[in-house]
């Protein structure tokens, strides 16, 4: 049994060759960039209004100054302001030739063809070129997991075509004789598979192309045949159920049968002991306890910085910080315990929950604390890390 930090270690020493393949500005979200974008121009790519108002020379300081122009968003500057001048302009316009500053509308008035000042105001409300980007610069650099705004950056600096890397393939297996498909009738002792839907929407989330999705029971030569074909056929295989020490445990016996190098079995975490990881070839493989919290939080801490490393990315979850709203205790400490809480302005609340098959109470929280190794108190007002899930 090892700690989740030796299984981290692990997992970033195994080594992946993610592979680049271009992909249009519309299809790049939720992707990891292959190369560093350097911007062909400056952003803005000229003097521009920040608001709608009127361009003058800050110099001037003139009782009124004559409007001669009025500049749109898009269009061109007729010619350069002279002393006494100004150009009525809207938002985005780009600033007349002479012109570093625009007066805000609403503190002006209109005469005859000329503007006169009747109030203050003392901010130059322009965008100037190359505030935001310059001409040469990295705004975006290899590595850098694609969002909507990432995409945005994409666009603002012509980009049409982006060298991503390519996405994982991940294939699912849930195993157990217990669990049927939603939609069908429940026998006794039988329960709903929750594991594959949540997992498949755990991959999703990350950017990985699901592949294929298996179910199989709790009988050896079909495990065998299901894993060898997804061993066969994926990056990456994620299976949920029978990786532990009972009588139907089948999965670790059956994955070194199949030729795949394990790499760590059992963690000091809780949930999660049983999770297993190996390697075939270039193809891994992550057995999860069937226990649908134990999935989820083993998913979050480790299968899901793997996946990214697999797309090229180095993940680092966000970590909040928190004061423990009311002290917690536990019996045992051998292992680092997970627990869902809510987390609201600076609080940390404890949930109910029942253990690893409460799936429920992480329907109500929002992360997940914490329980070191060895520790069975942690007192009210303990500053806690968060980690939002």
């Amino acid at each position: 049994m090892i700690p989740r930090e030796e299984a981290e270690q692990i997992l970033k020493d195994i080594p992946v060759k993610p592979t680049p393949e271009e992909v249009s500005l519309e299809e790049c979200r939720g992707r990891v960039l292959a190369e560093d974008i350097i911007s062909p121009l400056d952003l803005p790519p000229f003097d521009k209004a920040a608001m709608d108002g009127y361009a003058l020379r800050s110099s001037d300081q003139a009782e009124k100054y004559r409007i001669v122009e009025v500049i749109a968003a898009g269009s061109h500057p007729q010619r350069p302001l002279q002393p006494g001048e100004c150009a009525k302009i809207m938002t985005g316009g780009k600033l007349p030739p002479g012109a570093d500053r625009v007066v805000r509308r609403e503190v002006t008035q209109e005469e005859d063809g000329w503007l006169v000042i009747v109030g203050e105001d003392k901010e130059s409300n322009v965008c100037y070129q190359g505030e935001d980007i310059r001409r040469g610069e990295v705004v975006l650099e290899k590595g850098t997991f694609l969002r909507p705004q990432e995409v945005a950056v994409l666009a603002s600096v012509g980009v049409t075509r982006v060298k991503v890397y390519c996405q994982p393939t991940v294939g699912l297996l849930a195993t157990g004789s217990e669990i049927v498909s939603p939609g069908e009738p429940l026998r006794e002792g039988q329960i709903y598979d929750s594991n594959t839907y949540s997992l498949a929407a755990q991959v999703a989330a990350t950017g990985a192309r699901l592949k294929k999705v298996g179910r199989g029971r709790d009988e050896p030569a079909l495990l065998r045949r299901e894993l060898e074909e997804l061993l066969d056929e994926c990056d990456l295989v994620l299976v949920s159920g029978g990786v532990s020490v009972g009588d139907y445990d089948y999965v670790p016996t059956i994955l070194q049968e199949l030729g795949v190098q394990i790499h760590f079995h059992k963690l000091a975490i809780k949930p999660g002991k049983p999770t297993i990881f190996g390697t075939r070839g270039e193809t891994a493989v992550f057995g999860v306890p069937g226990n649908p919290v134990s999935t989820f939080v083993i998913f979050e801490l480790l299968i899901k910085p793997f996946i990214f490393r697999l797309m090229g990315h180095s993940y680092q979850p966000l970590l909040l910080k928190g004061e423990l709203a009311e002290e917690l205790k536990r019996k045992k400490s051998r292992r680092e315990a997970w627990l869902p809480v809510e987390y609201r302005q600076g609080q940390v609340r404890s949930l109910p929950y029942h253990g690893s098959a409460h799936i429920h109470a992480l329907t109500r929280a929002n992360g997940l604390i914490a329980f070191p190794r060895g520790v069975k108190i942690l007192p009210k007002g303990s500053q806690i890390v968060v980690r939002p899930i």
